[in-house]
């Protein structure tokens, strides 16, 4: 059994940064991937950035340099910054956990930028 919350999501404008969070509980173990996925109006959801239990990461184009995943595994959470935000980052973000061949998803938190 795996819970997983966000938070952090909200409004703000072109230019500013949001920090989102996902709190991970129940069943955790040793080695898992943390993705961040989000899903726009209209679109399809799609990776946005992914995080080992050892660290490694891996971020698509559109957000690289402006967005940064990070992992806390003494309290098994993934964090997103986000800074320099875009009306296009629009969406809501989805945290995911993948471990032992198994799929976990939270409920989602709102991204708004205004331009």
């Amino acid at each position: 059994q795996v819970q997983l919350v966000e938070s952090g999501g909200g409004l703000v404008q072109a230019g500013g940064s949001l920090r989102l969070s996902c709190a991970a509980s129940g069943n955790i173990f040793g080695m898992n991937i943390m993705t961040w996925y989000r899903q726009a109006p209209g679109k399809q959801r799609e990776l946005v950035a992914s995080v080992t239990s050892g660290g490694l990461t891996n971020y698509v184009d559109p957000v690289k340099g402006r967005f940064t995943i990070s992992r806390d595994n003494a309290k098994n959470t993934v964090y997103l910054q986000m800074n320099s935000l875009k009306p296009e980052d629009t969406a809501v973000y989805y945290c995911n956990i993948v471990q032992r061949g198994r799929d976990y998803w939270g409920k989602g938190t709102l991204v708004t930028v205004s331009s």
